[in-house]
């Protein structure tokens, strides 16, 4: 079995589908839906890959203040 890089879905004939959290050329970390993270020794282990990398989650963006609550929030302090 090669390196994988983070993030690909494999496919574990004992523990079914998981996330590569990390793999060198010693270990691999999978993360497996049903039975958390488990380590392999990646020159031994046998997984199919069954995904590439999703792509990173887009975060929220942040809300802003409407205009009126910055005012008034301005305001407010100024009168403190």
């Amino acid at each position: 079995m090669q390196v994988l890089d983070a993030g690909q879905t494999v496919r574990h004939s004992q523990y079914g589908v998981g996330t590569v959290t990390e793999s060198d050329v010693e270990r691999t970390t999978v993360e497996f839906d049903d039975h958390g993270m488990k380590k392999f020794v990646t020159s031994i282990w046998s997984a199919e890959v069954v995904g590439e990398i999703a792509g990173r989650p887009a975060r929220p963006k942040r809300r802003r203040r409407s205009t009126k609550a910055t005012k008034a929030a301005a305001a407010k302090a100024g009168k403190n």
